[in-house]
């Protein structure tokens, strides 16, 4: 998301991420990433829970979908970075409107599953 940033901003959104870990990790994890919208803290689930996103397991790390997932961001220069609260815990993708509009709603059914930021960008208004 970091990378296109500036594309979000230009049609009027705004990016926000949500984390397990504590201060210290989202610091860390801010620093190592260079993001600079904003990182909120939810170390007790709230909003997981609320969003009923899922949790993987040990055996989906080996699945083919997650391999393939893991060589495309090594490829593209990431890295795994300190295991977090839950490592198991996966996550989603939102673009939400004003007046408590759900735009597009993406619950990840695997670790490497995230929607790609032009499709997140195609459902802004």
């Amino acid at each position: 998301m970091r990378d296109h940033e500036s594309e979000f901003i230009r049609k009027g959104a705004g990016l926000a991420a949500i984390g397990l870990g504590d201060a210290h990790y989202a610091r860390a994890f801010r620093n190592e990433s260079g993001i600079s919208f904003p990182l909120l803290i939810d170390e007790q689930r709230k909003a997981y829970s609320a969003l009923e996103l899922k949790k993987g397991n040990l055996f989906q790390l080996f699945w083919k979908v997650n391999r393939l997932g893991r060589n495309r961001a090594k490829a593209a220069g990431h890295r795994q970075h300190k295991m977090g609260k839950d490592p198991f815990q996966l996550g989603g993708s939102f673009v939400f409107g004003p007046g408590n509009v759900d735009h597009f709603v993406h619950i990840s059914e695997t670790f490497s599953d995230n929607a790609p930021p032009n499709v997140l960008l195609s459902a802004i208004p």
